[in-house]
């Protein structure tokens, strides 16, 4: 039985830190409960087709990998990774453009965790950070715990204004360059190769890290391919990447591809978040890759996803009235949406809602606050009949509303 003094406990006067208690919850994950009510579409979230994870292939994998190493799946692990995935991730790197080894690669928990990790290690409070403007507001949640600012950049559409950068370095001394810079989230712009070339310049000319997300770069289904930040800044580059957009978000098993002479400080920094990352599933992940399969897979991946944002585009093109613009990316999960003056994103949600459809606001995700007349689509998740249904839901909403 508990003492009676205990009953009387008040935990919500509990001591938290005020940079803790100022925190805000993830505006996409409260859209999202209100996208489970019934009958209404949801263009909110950034989830991958549950229709495209490989159930069966991961059946197997998970069956091989026990079979192959028994209870050493199951056990504590190395905190930089087991062993065999790094180098397949490794060897898959190179493959892609960015020479890589095994000893640049640290198996994280979802590339949350690798943004986290590089708030960790390099953001003291007060300190800025140069980012797209708008950026990923999950990098933004972050660096906002480390009670970071922002020197944020321009975008058009090639990406980020890099002629601005030297700028913004000069007078806010940043600790370091966010940027996701392939199929960007939220706007789904690719920076220009010219552009990637000249920021790594800027990073070098400074000494400073470019952090560069990239979740997306393999799923391209249009234009021609680019090489990644990483391919061509090298050790200029810490790169993120993911299975969560390609094989399943609930394994949590992503990567940081670090320069070597730096990544043992990344790996005491985890040891202090989790020890490791799952083990069984990154021993399962491995199996799946060695099955050669994962290449198909992301083929049929892009051929879906592809569909999806041209159906999307095309009913945007009609549906849509005169005066809204939007973004026409050749790979990701989003499409990003800019309505004319004097209308809110973010005051038009509940009407949305009303229609039965979601979507995602644009303001959250601006550093400095601005964009409520912006809004991203997710094309990904939704299937096709849905995406119809769903831009005409949305399309009579904001016709209804124009100014």
């Amino acid at each position: 039985m508990l003492a009676e003094e205990a009953v009387k406990a008040v935990p919500e006067k509990w001591p938290f830190t005020p940079h803790v208690m100022s925190l805000e919850t993830s505006i996409i994950r409260e859209i999202l409960k209100v996208s489970s009510l019934p009958g209404v579409i949801s263009l909110a979230g950034g989830y991958p087709s549950p229709d495209m994870f490989p159930v069966e292939d991961l059946r197997k994998a998970a069956n091989d990998a026990i079979d192959e190493f028994q209870s050493t799946c199951l056990q504590y692990s190395f905190s930089m990774g087991i062993p065999q995935l790094r180098e397949t991730i490794a060897a898959r790197e190179t493959k892609l453009g960015a020479k890589t080894k095994m000893e640049n690669i640290l198996i994280t928990s979802g590339s949350q965790q690798g943004i986290e990790l590089v708030a960790r290690a390099y953001v003291d409070p007060g300190d800025y950070i140069v980012t797209e403007n708008p950026t990923y507001v999950g990098a933004l949640q972050a660096f906002n715990f480390y009670q970071s600012k922002y020197a944020t950049v321009e975008m058009d559409d090639q990406g980020m204004l890099v002629d601005q950068v030297e700028d913004a370095i000069k007078k806010y001394n940043p600790k370091l360059i966010y940027t996701v810079s392939t199929f960007q989230n939220p706007t789904g712009i690719t920076m220009s190769t010219d552009r990637k070339k000249a920021l790594i310049d800027i990073a070098l000319k400074y000494n400073i890290p470019i952090v560069d997300d990239n979740p997306y770069g393999e799923l391209r289904f249009s234009g021609e391919s680019l090489p990644t930040m990483k391919a061509l800044g090298g050790d200029a580059v810490i790169s993120l990447g993911t299975f969560s957009k390609t094989i399943a978000p609930g394994l949590r098993i992503a990567w940081m591809n670090c320069p070597e002479k730096i990544i043992n400080i990344f790996e005491k920094v985890k040891q202090c978040a989790d020890l490791h990352a799952n083990t069984f599933t990154q021993y399962m992940i491995y199996k799946y890759m060695q099955s050669g399969k994962f290449d198909e897979h992301i083929k049929e991946i892009i051929a879906s996803y592809g569909e999806k944002r041209d159906l999307m585009l095309k009913l945007m093109e009609k549906h849509f009235p005169a005066g809204i613009k939007w973004t026409h990316p050749d790979g990701g999960l989003f499409l990003w949406g800019e309505l004319p003056g004097g209308m809110s994103g973010s005051e038009l949600l509940p009407r949305a809602v009303e229609a039965k459809v979601t979507y995602v606001y644009g303001r959250p995700f601006f550093p400095d606050g601005s964009g409520d007349n912006t809004f991203r689509l997710n094309f990904s998740n939704a299937s096709l009949e849905t995406i119809t249904l769903a831009i005409k839901r949305l399309g009579k909403v904001f016709r209804e509303n124009m100014p």
